[in-house]
């Protein structure tokens, strides 16, 4: 089980910067694959970013540059430092686990139906 909690958003000018978090309250004893998603107003969720149990991180081709998934495991806390914020940027950030069975645990943000816990979301709004 696993427990996910967001904050960070907020509204910002473009060109500015973010770092969201999220918060894990983890009761289980497999390994875990972490990832951020965001859903912008009228369009689909999309995956934005993994980092999986061994570190190996994958990001959007949308997002590359600009993005940056971190995990602090001392402090179960998930990243996400946004650099550069564009108006399209604009959109609810989620984060999301991946609970397996055995210490590694691979995931990516192109399979969001591999992820079965998520958090409620936090909003990020970019102007120009």
């Amino acid at each position: 089980q696993v427990q996910l909690v967001e904050s960070g958003g907020g509204s910002v000018q473009a060109g500015g910067s973010l770092r969201l978090s999220c918060a894990a309250s983890r009761y289980s004893t497999g390994g875990y694959c972490m990832g951020w998603f965001r859903q912008a107003p009228g369009k689909e969720r999309e995956g934005v970013a993994s980092i999986d149990s061994v570190g190996t991180t994958i990001y959007a081709d949308s997002v590359k540059g600009r993005f940056t998934i971190s995990q602090d495991n001392a402090k179960d806390t998930l990243y996400l430092q946004i650099n550069s914020l564009k108006p399209e940027d604009t959109a609810m950030y989620y984060c999301a686990a991946v609970v397996g069975g055995s210490w590694y645990v691979p995931c990516s943000p192109n399979k969001e139906g591999d992820f079965g816990y998520w958090g409620q979301g936090t909003q990020v709004t970019v102007s120009s």
